[in-house]
């Protein structure tokens, strides 16, 4: 294992590729008249000292905290460790790595003197603020302000944890904040725990196109949507804060996208409040979430909700939704492997409070006026309606892919969507069911298993 240090100290001659590469490179700079003062350089009046005997002047030229992070990340080999030190560092471009066994870690992901804060405010170039790919990654314990597009980004790996780590826009909600906070993609065995993600104008914490996915212990607020699990198969979400985003969690298949998602638990999350005004880019999928969404599933199958308080969501606490009602619906191109309706949804053991009162879209809110009065709310649960004619028996589906709501004294309103509602109606006979629960994601040693 190497541990990269930041700091301005020589190091004793470490015997690691790293140390030889920074030796190499203070020999280079010496033969050039120039001092780079480098974390792992060999002593740098030593080198000064050398310099000006075969010269009339050395030039020393300090080398900055992001460039120092660059050139570690550019260079990074398994067992590496890179050690980012406390203080808010300005970023000016993004930051890059592509490589295996590599650990990023801060002083903190707070606020203060001793957290580590990577600063893009005055970010010139770059679609990210880090963006990494491989595997056996970890990034902990920092800071990601103010990112031009995505705040942490890695993709193309497994075994990857991201933990405490904060996103953030500091301006608050605008649609000029970048898209996604923290965002694994294309990812198996992923562990996301304790970290924070605030302003995001699509999601603060975005998992897509992966596999076996823990996210816990996370806070969301202020974002579009707080968690979203999209196309991805095998995801645990749980003991999470989501409030004051546009929708808490959201559980989505894209119909443009190859891989389906199924088998998500959502579970002992309290998701609350989440009546933000939606402030993501026009035409964007998470545009059509309404403001005061609390947990949402849209085209997606085999989805658990369970043991979540859930409260205080304008539209409604529980939305079930098929790509028919999505705000994308007829634009998107859709894959062959795409199904459009949402089955084998199982929500129980829930507590709800109070919702549904001011739903976050003028035709949501006619309905409910048309359906419950001006006075009255939306139920715990609300779902468009929408079943595939392709697979139902006697107009029902099979045992194992309907819509069980057994929950308390919970309700649910099928909205009649593909009717404009004509229909809507709150007949429970065959929602009163259970369903097969869903096995627990184990990612064993990656997850403190």
């Amino acid at each position: 294992m190497t541990v990269v240090p930041f700091n301005e100290q020589t190091p004793s001659v470490q015997n690691t590729r790293s140390g030889h590469r920074a030796l190499r490179l203070c020999a280079l700079s010496c033969l050039l008249g120039t001092t780079l003062i480098l974390g792992a350089c060999g002593d740098s009046t030593t080198a000064t000292d050398a310099a000006n005997n075969t010269a009339d002047s050395t030039t020393q030229v300090e080398v900055s905290v992001e460039e120092r992070l660059r050139q570690q990340l550019a260079t990074a080999k398994a067992g590496d460790i890179i050690n980012i030190p406390a203080g808010t560092h300005s970023i000016a471009r993004s930051l890059v790595m592509n490589a295996n066994g590599v650990t990023i870690r801060g002083a903190g992901s707070g606020r203060g003197e001793n957290d580590t804060v990577l600063s893009f405010k005055n970010q010139l170039v770059g679609a990210e603020g880090l963006l990494l790919a491989g595997s056996d990654l970890t990034v902990e314990n920092l800071a990601i302000e103010d990112a031009k597009g995505d705040g942490l980004k890695i993709t193309d790996g497994s075994n990857i944890i991201i933990r405490s780590v904060r996103a953030e826009w500091t301006n608050g909600p605008d649609t000029k904040n970048g898209a996604y906070g923290i965002y694994p993609v294309q990812t198996e065995n992923l562990l996301v725990e304790d970290n924070v993600a605030i302003g995001a104008s699509d999601a603060g914490i975005y998992v897509g196109q992966s596999k076996n996915i823990v996210v816990r212990n996370n806070i969301a607020r202020d974002n579009v949507a707080g968690i979203e699990i999209e196309n991805s198969t095998n995801a645990d979400v749980y003991d999470n804060l989501t409030e004051n985003n546009t929708g808490g969690i959201l559980v989505f298949n894209m119909p443009d996208i190859p891989l389906k998602g199924t088998r998500t638990r959502v579970y002992n999350n309290d998701v609350r409040t989440n009546n933000l005004a939606n402030f993501a880019a026009p035409g964007t999928p998470v545009a059509g979430v309404p403001a005061g969404t609390g947990v949402i599933v849209n085209s997606n199958d085999e989805v658990e909700i369970f043991d979540n308080r859930i409260s205080g969501n304008a539209t409604a606490n529980v939305i079930i939704s098929s790509y028919f009602s999505a705000n994308y619906s007829g634009r998107l191109k859709v894959a062959p492997e795409f199904d459009p309706y949402p089955e084998s949804i199982y929500v129980y053991g829930n507590t709800f409070a109070p919702g549904g009162n001011k739903p976050g879209f003028p035709e949501l809110d006619a309905l409910r006026v048309a359906v419950f009065g001006a006075d009255g709310s939306f139920p715990d649960v609300l779902w468009d309606g929408a079943l595939n004619p392709e697979i139902l028996t006697d107009g029902v589906l099979t045992a194992n892919q309907r819509i069980c709501i057994n929950n308390g004294d919970a309700q649910m309103l099928n909205a009649d969507s593909l009717n404009g509602g004509a229909g809507a109606n709150m007949n429970m006979d065959s929602h009163r069911c259970d369903l097969p629960k869903l096995p627990p994601i184990d990612l064993g040693a990656l997850a403190g298993g």
